[in-house]
């Protein structure tokens, strides 16, 4: 039996501890740069954003006064504000069901097609590789109540169907459609129509890479089952084996639909829409803090905004965490 000589155990273990704390310092200054850009970038306008929001302060005041939670309190008493939560509430409880469910839909299709499977991709990918800027611009043009290709293709189908059917209507059919964006009861569903068009052809894209995840395998498993129909292999296999694409897919269209922003810059640049029938959030930030130069309410609809984004991280992790595998 070898006996370790006491002054040899104790310089063993001196080394050691030396160099397990030579290796936490030397991994404390490699890490030093990323936290100092991640403070710099992230963490600190996030802090004075924070802080600006407890003040009125403007850009060019040589000072500013501390008004505690009157700016948050605007946010919950003026009527504005009021229809700024009604029409992000609107536009997000709209966008996100009908975009990740046209994704889902348009991704089982191509996963099915044997041929022509990279055009379709290409072709519903568009919208999303465009510049929503120029693509808001171009929809403005289609939706111009006279000369817009929307209303001339209506009153095309109307005048035919009107003059086949009821033809002592059909005169005056052009008149009876609406303005798209200058009618407050139009405009946000205009918007929202818009978004639906331009995000569920990214959706698509993470549901297809999802799809190869699931292996051949489990079909064959549930056929054997009895799961015989193609609803029932979708509700027993692929369904459960795309959760985590779901809980992804869900999380980040939440937040694409709080930032929108060009769309409504394009349409309305001088202000939410009709009525403040659009007035988002994003834009409000926009208005409040650039053009207005209210730095104060801006940063509190900021620190606002944050907390959405934040409430619907924590959901996403405590839905990963509820195991939505198969």
């Amino acid at each position: 039996m070898t006996v370790i000589e006491p002054s040899i155990a104790g310089t063993a273990a001196g080394s050691s501890r030396r160099r397990a704390t030579r290796e936490r310092r030397d991994a404390w200054i490699l890490t030093v740069p990323a936290l100092s850009l991640m403070v710099a970038i992230l963490l600190a306008p996030v802090i004075i954003a924070g802080l600006l929001s407890f003040t009125n302060y403007s850009l060019g005041n040589g000072g500013f006064d501390w008004v505690g939670t009157r700016n948050y309190e605007e946010l919950f008493t003026r009527s504005t504000y009021e229809k700024m939560f009604v029409a992000t509430l609107t536009y997000v409880v709209t966008v996100v069901p009908i975009s990740v469910g046209l994704g889902l839909g348009v991704a089982l299709l191509i996963n099915s097609l044997g041929r022509f499977r990279e055009i379709y991709k290409t072709i519903y990918f568009l919208p999303v590789m465009a510049t929503l800027l120029a693509m808001a611009i171009a929809w403005e043009f289609m939706l111009h109540p006279s000369i817009g290709m929307i209303n001339r293709m209506l009153e095309m189908g109307c005048g035919t169907f009107l003059e086949n059917v009821w033809p002592f209507m059909a005169h005056g059919c052009a008149e009876r459609f609406p303005v798209w964006l200058g009618d407050k009861r139009y405009a946000i569903w205009v918007v929202c129509f818009i978004g639906i068009w331009q995000g569920f052809g990214f959706n698509m894209v993470l549901y297809l890479a999802g799809l190869t995840s699931v292996h051949r395998e489990l079909y064959h498993a549930a056929e054997m089952d009895g799961a015989k129909s193609a609803w029932e292999r979708f509700r027993l296999v692929t369904w459960p084996a795309l959760g985590p694409t779901t809980v992804f897919v869900v999380t980040i269209t939440c937040i694409r639909a709080f930032q929108v922003f060009d769309t409504i810059e394009a349409f309305w640049p001088q202000g939410g829409g009709p009525n403040k029938s659009t007035y988002v959030m994003m834009f409000a930030i926009f208005e409040k803090g650039v053009q207005q130069n209210l730095i104060g309410i801006g940063s509190a609809i900021t620190m606002l905004f944050l907390l959405f984004v934040v409430v619907l991280t924590l959901i996403q992790r405590w839905l990963v965490e509820q195991k939505v595998h198969y």
